[in-house]
């Protein structure tokens, strides 16, 4: 068995949901110290958080020993934690033993992503191994936290980096990005999400007369309609137009003869880098009080949009995705969002690269074997790539 199986059926084996790491995280820091990392527990309220670093013998041409000049800073960036399994009995073998069946590791995480985890451990090892005096440093953030409220996850390390003055240069995430072979898709960006909570106060009464009430439905759907319609850009590079989709919506007291007194909507927006979370906000705004609403409204903001333009990392990940797939990758912003949008606010240029992502969060989740096996020599030609 090879060791990136091995170690991947390993991490499944733990049942990770999120945000309980269930001994991912000592796992890998174990191995990880033995190659001559130095680990970095940083727990943040029920949250781990693994930093790993490696510094090459090589202190670089400005003769830096501080830590930050001696060469740039490479960080592959995952999480160990995964979404709950759902039924036992709806999946053909137990989620959480991982078992082998036709070419196809099963198992919840295998392809979200303990598969990449793994790799990423198992491509550092190779690499400092056989190249001691390598460049700049090689670090690994691992959290426990991705598929869950993302607040004391990535979200808080790169506030703890931030207060500390690190440094990252580069970010390669693992996320499952790839649509039907390994590599075929190279992630340069992710749209931001802002999410509305919207509440329209109206005045409850009966249906036959409505005169002595106030439907706060019939009053927001001009103000819903033209929210929808809008067209809010045209793209950005390789992003696509801004959307607002409306995801839930509720109001009644589930009596046909009641006029509701109250109207919630939840509406979410994908949004580029044409906007920003505090523009989007104010144009909503805006709309709503034009129709003259009784209203209040809640804003979450997961995160803003980022992008990597033309520049080395681009560069050498393309070069190497190619070698590795005879073809050169799609280069796309899209999906939802990534912990990568906490690392690009520190300045870091970030891309991700995975598995196939065609069963993730589903029912038998599966990474094939044969991909996980071509993985680590994917990330170990990037690294050395980018750091050799």
């Amino acid at each position: 068995m090879s060791d990136v199986l091995q170690l991947t059926r390993d991490l499944i084996a733990r049942p990770s949901v999120t945000p309980d790491d269930a001994g991912c995280q000592p796992l890998i820091a174990e191995r990880l110290q033995r190659a001559g990392f130095q680990c970095e527990h940083l727990r943040f309220g029920a949250v781990d958080n693994l930093w790993a670093t490696h510094r090459g013998t090589n202190r670089g041409t400005d003769g830096g020993t501080d830590g930050e000049a001696d060469g740039p800073t490479l960080v592959l960036l995952g999480h160990t934690d995964v979404v709950p399994a759902g039924p036992r009995e709806a999946w053909a073998s137990d989620p959480f033993e991982p078992q082998v069946r036709d070419g196809m590791l099963y198992g919840r995480g295998a392809a979200d992503m303990k598969g990449s985890v793994a790799a990423f451990v198992i491509a550092a090892e190779r690499f400092v191994a056989a190249h001691p005096d390598h460049r700049g440093r090689l670090a690994l953030l691992l959290t426990s936290d991705e598929e869950g409220d993302a607040i004391d996850g990535v979200r808080r390390v790169t506030e703890h980096f931030r207060e500390r003055g690190e440094r990252i240069d580069w970010c390669i995430t693992g996320e499952p990005s790839s649509t039907s072979r390994l590599g075929d898709l190279l992630r340069v960006g992710r749209r931001g999400s802002l999410t509305g909570t919207l509440t329209v106060r109206g005045v409850q009464g009966h249906v036959a007369y409505p005169d002595k009430a106030r439907n706060p439905i019939h009053q927001a759907l001009p103000a819903l309609a033209e929210l929808t319609a809008r067209e809010w850009d045209a793209g950005y590079e390789s992003f696509p137009p801004t959307s607002l989709q409306i995801s839930n919506i509720h109001a009644g007291t589930g009596a046909s003869n009641v006029i509701p007194g109250e109207l919630q909507v939840v509406f979410n927006l994908r949004y580029n880098p044409t906007w920003n979370a505090d523009q989007l906000e104010h144009e909503c705004e805006a709309i709503l009080r034009a129709h003259g609403l009784d209203h209040a409204i809640h804003w979450h903001r997961s995160g803003e949009p980022f992008h990597t333009p033309e520049g080395p990392l681009r560069a050498a990940t393309r070069e190497v995705l190619t070698r590795f797939c005879g073809d050169a990758p799609e280069e796309s912003t899209g999906g939802g969002t990534s912990d990568a949008r906490f690392i690009a606010t520190l300045g870091t240029q970030c891309i991700e690269i995975g598995p196939v992502n065609a069963s993730i969060h589903q029912v038998d989740e599966h990474v094939s074997v044969a991909d996980l096996e071509a993985l680590p020599g994917l990330y170990l030609a990037l690294i050395e790539r980018l750091l050799g």
